[in-house]
């Protein structure tokens, strides 16, 4: 009896070390039916709030219901209609000229019928020769002239109060179209807008404290010319207080702001005054970094004249811009109702009081000043400056690090490794999705006729790289699972406790990867970091609430469905219009994508788009991830999603879905080519072919065989230079090339002295003939130096030339009573050994003729109806004429 109870009373020494064991909780499941029914609500429920966001227009009011004072958009929709019926009417043509007596009238018309105490002035205003060079954006680089520009200016002041003249606000956009399209959206939209809003602010301005311009520009297409013509040239100009670009990316839907961070307070008034507030410092983000390869107006009254302002654009439908089918077809009911209502309760309230000149005078521009915006639904905008958001920013980083910090304590060694591994998966799963969807990207050139054959039919990405792209993220958020379940199985030998913490990290990963992004966002003061902030707080804070546990000892539960639906809820409501917005956009983009034809790889446009899908699902989707992992969820997903991916790729590759259709044309651009490039100065006879290029990625094989009886011959072996851009891939055709132009035409460049001293200086002769649109590129690995005159008249001054590339181009745009002969001094590099490389040409012009020859209307007319010509300012008209001066001249 003595020596058993001294054995019960020493226990072994394994007995003290052997945690006690755990509870084995019943095997975690959740139904299939119910993971695909959140999958459904998160598709649905982010579909709505896009359609809420940016499809929801109102309903477009009569002149009756509008009344005297308001916005009519059936009245400015008969302005759309007369100056679309004009066809294009690029800066030049005689179209342009009756869009302009078209806009003169109508303003005439709008001082006759102003309020008695209202003073109108109209203002047809002829601008002369003029020098524009920014130092910033798409036109950087470059000297930009212009000449015989007309504008239509209107001014609204009221009658009694003359100081309303020198603080004014303005209100801008333009007339002139490209060559390529009639311009229904861009701008003939915007004009419309504007005619209609002077005519409703004319009823209002005997109230108004400030006075309102509104400026029907020319020559915005050509390089921003008309807006820089008339701030630098206009008397009216310097009472400009406050300036309103009006614009277009596509055709109709909302119009938003995408510029104006810089002026805080005007877009507090706007936000409080619209009826349809709509506006997102996304777009100001991508503008402003560059990736939108385009400017608008905005940008001379910011770094020209130095106006605070505010920056609209239409952005429906980008895939129709500067094509034949920016038509009115395509623009949305309600569009200019929504514009024009929001533009018209904007500046009733701003020119009525006396905020706008308190605000300019106490607007600092600074970093900290710059205002972050963004719309809910289209219904309520949020504005703060960026001094609050980086508080803002900071003590939610903080509260966050706080938080691991804490919890990785409690957890030890295991949490250590726990959080490693959780974060290693958001990195498999951007890698797998990447790679899935990218093997499309590459593979559909090779099954498709087009090879982005989703242009006319953007829900055919769906298929196409969504598909892939959510089944590499299952993919390496699957891995990740397993690896968590294996590493908590080690630490407490319980399958099932294992796969519960595994959920939980994988839940918190989705906190993690959004934390690591507001950081850097916050560092590099990036407006759009509120995305980051939405996507961290809000399922922190669901996940604090209802899944937290504030001991380890406490054993972890399968996470609620009311935690995912909390925590996802707000930042899907705030981040799905601007999701599906930027996909739209960048789908729309491809069409133009291939800046230098041939030069980007066939497969460019799909590897973005692939690649931009792979990381909003990632970013989006890995809350919802987590909780497949207990369903059986996982194969009829893949399964169907690959169902899915077959189906688009067979109906893509059989032609069943056309990449592009009569209202979404790929771009094909035909040019009559005259070139005498190749030929020594002496010579007689030029080289006359057709041009046929596409900015749209992918061979010419289907359009040219329209073209059989034409003779054309496709390939890399034919660069054309364009000056302003190379086609590294084409077609051409000398058939029938000498007819349709005459020698007289052909511009010349002459040396007129070679001056060889200490510094060697040229003087150079140039006549454009009847060209009034001319591009000229100065090469800069020869030339240090150069001066451009008319007549005596000293245009472009010595000193401050920029490059792109070893050249400096010179873009010339103007109408018919343009200057034609020009004379250049150009002054040589002193140091031989500064050239870079050996290029044959000192000097390359071309020169456009807006006229289209009966051999180029001929191809035209034979092209597949799904093709359109696309304008931009550096795209030649169909006539182009080819010069060049040698280095050894």
């Amino acid at each position: 009896m003595k020596s058993g109870s001294k054995s019960q009373s020493k226990p072994s020494v394994s007995n003290k070390i052997k945690p006690p064991k755990k509870k084995e909780p019943n095997e975690p499941k959740r139904s299939t039916v119910l993971w695909f029914t959140l999958l459904f609500l998160f598709i649905n429920g982010a579909w709505a709030a896009y359609h809420i966001q940016s499809e929801s227009l109102p309903f477009p009011l009569t002149a009756e219901q509008a009344g005297k004072r308001g916005f009519s958009e059936v009245s400015a929709m008969k302005h759309v209609k007369y100056l679309t019926s004009l066809g294009p009417h690029p800066v030049g043509s005689d179209s342009l000229d009756l869009a302009i007596e078209y806009v003169h009238k109508i303003a005439e018309n709008i001082k006759k019928t102003a309020h008695w105490e209202v003073d109108v002035d109209v203002d047809l205003f002829h601008s002369e020769t003029g020098v524009n060079q920014l130092s910033e954006g798409l036109f950087k680089g470059k000297t930009m002239l212009y000449s015989d520009l007309k504008h239509v200016v209107l001014r609204i002041v009221p009658k009694y109060l003359p100081e309303a003249r020198e603080n004014t606000i303005l209100v801008s956009s333009h007339i002139d179209t490209v060559f390529s399209g009639e311009g229904a959206g861009d701008c003939s939209s915007c004009i419309a807008v504007m005619m209609e809003l002077a005519r409703g602010v004319s009823q209002w301005a005997h109230g108004f404290k400030s006075g309102v311009i509104f400026l029907f520009n020319t020559g915005e297409e050509e390089g921003l010319d008309g807006a820089h013509s008339f701030v630098t040239q206009h008397p009216w100009s310097s009472t400009i207080r406050f300036a309103i670009d009006l614009e277009a990316v596509g055709i109709g839907g909302k119009s938003g702001i995408f510029q104006g961070g810089s002026a805080p307070w005007a877009l507090d008034i706007f936000a409080s005054v619209s009826k349809y507030p709509s506006g997102q410092i996304t777009a100001q983000d991508l503008f402003h970094s560059g990736a939108i390869k385009s400017a608008t107006d905005f940008q001379i009254y910011q770094e020209v004249a130095g106006l605070p302002g505010l920056d609209f654009a239409f952005s429906d439908n980008t895939a129709v811009y500067h094509t034949k089918n920016d038509k009115m077809k395509l623009l949305k009911p309600g569009s200019l109702q929504h514009l024009g209502d929001n533009m018209l309760a904007f500046l009733l309230h701003t020119a009525a009081s006396s905020e706008l000149y308190e605000n300019i005078e106490n607007n600092e521009s600074s970093d900290t000043n710059q205002a972050i915006y963004f719309d809910i639904l289209g219904m309520y905008m949020v504005v703060y400056t960026q001094k609050l958001a980086s508080m803002l920013n900071n003590s939610v980083i903080f509260q966050s690090l706080l938080i691991l910090a804490t919890s990785l304590a409690m957890g030890g060694h295991t949490g250590v490794i726990s959080f490693l591994i959780s974060f290693l998966t958001t990195f498999l799963m951007l890698l797998f999705s990447i790679f899935l969807s990218s093997i499309v990207a590459f593979v559909l050139p090779l099954l498709s006729p087009s090879p982005a054959p989703y242009i006319a039919s953007p829900w055919l990405v769906i298929g196409l790289f969504c598909a892939p792209a959510l089944v590499g993220a299952l993919t390496g958020q699957h891995v990740g699972f397993v690896l968590l379940k294996s590493h908590m199985k080690k630490r407490n030998g319980v399958e099932n406790l294992a796969k519960l913490e595994a959920e939980r990290w994988l839940f918190k990963s989705g906190i993690l990867q959004w934390l690591v992004l507001l950081i850097l966002g916050n560092y590099f003061k990036v407006g759009s970091s509120y995305l980051a902030l939405f996507w961290l707080a809000s399922p922190a804070v669901a996940y604090g609430l209802m899944e937290a546990t504030l001991t380890p000892a406490r054993t972890p539960r399968q996470l609620k469905v009311i935690t995912l639906i909390v925590g996802i809820a707000a930042p899907v409501t705030v981040s799905a219009g601007i999701v599906f917005r930027g996909l739209g956009n960048l789908i729309g983009t491809i069409v133009r994508l291939d800046r230098n034809p041939g030069g980007a790889p066939v497969w460019l446009g799909n590897a973005l788009v692939a690649i931009y899908i792979s990381v909003v699902i990632c970013l989006a989707l890995v809350h919802l991830l987590s909780y497949i992992h207990f369903s059986g969820a996982k194969f009829p997903l893949v399964l169907s999603m690959v169902a899915l991916l077959a189906l688009s790729l067979g109906a893509v590759s059989m032609g069943v879905i056309p990449a592009f259709t009569d209202d979404f044309s790929r771009t094909v651009n035909a040019v009559h080519v005259v070139d005498t490039t190749g030929n020594d100065i002496n010579a007689q006879e030029p080289l006359s072919y057709i041009s046929l290029y596409s900015n749209t990625p992918g061979k010419l094989t289907r359009e040219v065989e329209s073209l059989k009886d034409e003779e054309f011959f496709c390939g890399r072996n034919n660069t054309v230079d364009f000056v302003s851009f190379t086609v590294n891939y084409g077609c051409w055709s000398y058939m029938d090339g000498k007819s349709g132009w005459t020698k007289s035409e052909i511009p010349t460049i002459q040396v007129e002295s070679d001056s060889k001293t200490d510094v060697r200086e040229t003087l150079v002769s140039m006549d454009t003939k009847s060209a009034t649109r001319w591009a000229l590129a100065i090469n800069m690995e020869e030339i240090d130096d150069f001066r451009l005159y008319v007549g005596s008249e000293e245009l472009v001054t010595a000193g401050n030339k920029t490059e792109i590339d070893g050249w400096h181009t010179i873009q010339f745009a103007g109408g018919k009573n343009s200057p034609t002969k020009f004379r250049m001094k150009l002054v040589w590099l002193s140091n031989p050994t500064q050239r870079v490389s050996e290029r044959p040409h000192l000097l390359k012009l071309r020169a456009d003729m807006l006229k289209v020859t009966a051999r180029t209307e001929k191809i035209l007319n034979k092209l597949p109806t799904w093709t359109s010509q696309f304008g931009k300012s550096t795209a030649p008209y169909n006539l182009a004429f080819l010069a060049s001066l040698p280095v050894k001249f």
